[in-house]
C-alpha cells in the first residue's frame, strides 16, 4: 500500500464479522487504516490478533486477515468500539469511545453473542465508564452477554508477549466453551 492508498482509508467504516449464535465477539479499538483500506479486521502485520487466536485454541489453524470471512463457522465475529479508520488508535476523543460503547451496547443486544471479548482493556474502561477494570471476566453484562477484557494484540503493546495473550485468550475459549458461562469469577 503506498501512503495515499492509506490515507484514503481515513475515517472508512470496516464492515463487522458477525452471525447469529456468536459464542465470542471479539470487539477491536477501532480500525487501523491498513485494515480499511483492505477491508481485513486487524490487518497490519505486527499485529498479534490472528497468531494469537491460533495458538489460544479459537481456531484449528492460522487464519490470515483475508480469511476473516471464516471466523463465523467457529462462531466467533469482529467487530469494533469505534468503527471508524484512524492511523491511531490516540486520534479517538473519549467521547468517541463512549458513543461507540452506547452503539456496541445495541449490537451486543441485538446479536447476543455468549461473551463480548473488548480487546483493550483502556478501550474497554473507556467504552463503558469503568476506570478500575482489569484483563479477564468482567462483572458488567449486556442482557445474558459475559464481558471479558483481553490484552489488545497490536504490535505496539509490549507488555504483553504472544504466548501470554494466547494464555489469556484461551481462559476466555475455556470459559465460552464452558456449559455455565456464568460460573467464571470475575
Amino acid at each position: 500500500m503506498t501512503p495515499e492508498e492509506l490515507n484514503a482509508a481515513r475515517d472508512r467504516v470496516l464492515p463487522d464479522v458477525v452471525a447469529g449464535g456468536l459464542r465470542v465477539l471479539f470487539c477491536g479499538i477501532n480500525p487501523g487504516l491498513l485494515s480499511a483500506a483492505t477491508g481485513h479486521h486487524f490487518a497490519r502485520p505486527g499485529n498479534r490478533f490472528w497468531p494469537v487466536l491460533h495458538m489460544s485454541g479459537f481456531t484449528p489453524r492460522l487464519l490470515s486477515p483475508a480469511e476473516q470471512g471464516e471466523l463465523p463457522t467457529y462462531r466467533l465475529g469482529i467487530t469494533n468500539v469505534v468503527a471508524r479508520a484512524t492511523a491511531r488508535a490516540d486520534e479517538l476523543s473519549a467521547e468517541e469511545f463512549r458513543e461507540g460503547g452506547r452503539i456496541l451496547t445495541a449490537k451486543v443486544e441485538l446479536l447476543r453473542p455468549q461473551w463480548l471479548a473488548v480487546v483493550g482493556v483502556t478501550a474497554y474502561r473507556t467504552a463503558f465508564g469503568d476506570r478500575k477494570a482489569l484483563i479477564g471476566p468482567q462483572e458488567r453484562t449486556i442482557g445474558a452477554t459475559r464481558i471479558w477484557a483481553l490484552p489488545n494484540p497490536s504490535g505496539l503493546n509490549a507488555r504483553w508477549t504472544a504466548a501470554a495473550m494466547a494464555q489469556e485468550y484461551a481462559r476466555l475459549r475455556a470459559a465460552a466453551e464452558s456449559a455455565d458461562p456464568t460460573d467464571v469469577d470475575p
